[in-house]
């Protein structure tokens, strides 16, 4: 058990220095570490994780280690999977707090974010191409995938179509076990619009630990998507509504979430 422990705490600690992109990326480096280099779990497994939490709320790659480590090492592991993977953004991240609060300025970036962001998006290509093909087990599978993605593409909620693919695979399944070729599976309509977050509150520049722990709280049990949905949420409410940032405050913070991993 210890031994498990320590691989889990080297692997999300290194995860959590080197973690630059946002969660698709981060899925990508954790699927390459556990399932190809390590074995841990079976690429089918691994692909079962990730559907469940694009079903909840919160950051899917945080999830998903605190979900590997608690599929390795229980609850233990589950708890040090995710502080590991957690503090070294965390604390690299409060460091850029101090510097920006003393000095009200945060270092220029272009040149990191200028070999970053290729590299991003090579590990994420990689990943959808190993991934893709575990998953698409033929033709029907193949036809739910690219559905859902047109469907995403064009704007509609991610969950949304993620569950009405699901619900199609299993109503295609029951058809199949009944001994019928083909199943009248009806016209399903999926709304457009994307889930909303509201907060009736009049609009304050003060700010508290609990009001702002509660605002935080509210985003985080409605929050699904990229973290580009979470800086949708951060606009409407700590700019134009609480008034507790300016505008350039949340840019200069986006920054810095930017050239810092996790």
């Amino acid at each position: 058990m210890m031994n498990k422990i320590g691989q889990l705490l080297g692997l999300f600690l290194k995860l959590g220095v080197t973690a630059f992109g946002g969660p698709a990326a981060h899925i990508a480096m954790m699927e390459d570490e556990v399932v190809t280099r390590r074995g841990w779990m079976t690429r089918e497994r691994f692909l079962d994780l990730i559907g469940a939490t694009n079903l909840i709320p919160g950051p899917n790659s945080t999830e998903m280690a605190i979900h590997i480590g608690f599929v390795r090492a229980g609850i233990v592991g589950l708890v040090v999977a995710g502080v590991s993977f957690i503090l070294p953004a965390a604390l690299l991240t409060l460091g850029c707090a101090w510097v920006y609060d003393r000095f009200q300025t945060v270092p220029q970036a272009e040149v990191l974010l200028y070999g970053i962001k290729p590299a991003v998006i090579a590990v994420i290509l990689s990943a959808v191409w190993r991934l893709g093909k575990t998953a698409a087990k033929g033709p029907f599978l193949i036809g739910i995938g690219s559905l859902v993605m047109v469907l995403v593409l064009f704007g509609i909620n991610e969950i949304i179509a993620l569950l009405g693919g699901g619900i199609v695979g299993i109503l295609w399944q029951l058809g199949s076990r009944l001994g019928k070729g083909k199943m009248l599976l009806g016209f399903v309509w999926l709304p457009s619009s994307n889930l909303a977050l509201s907060i009736t509150a009049a609009p304050s520049s003060s700010v508290t630990l609990s009001s702002l722990g509660l605002f935080f709280l509210k985003i985080g049990c409605v929050l699904f998507g990229s973290g580009y949905v979470l800086i949708a949420f951060l606009q409407g409410g700590l700019v134009e509504q609480h008034q507790w940032l300016t505008q350039q405050q949340l840019l200069d913070a986006i920054a810095i979430g930017q050239f810092t991993p996790g």
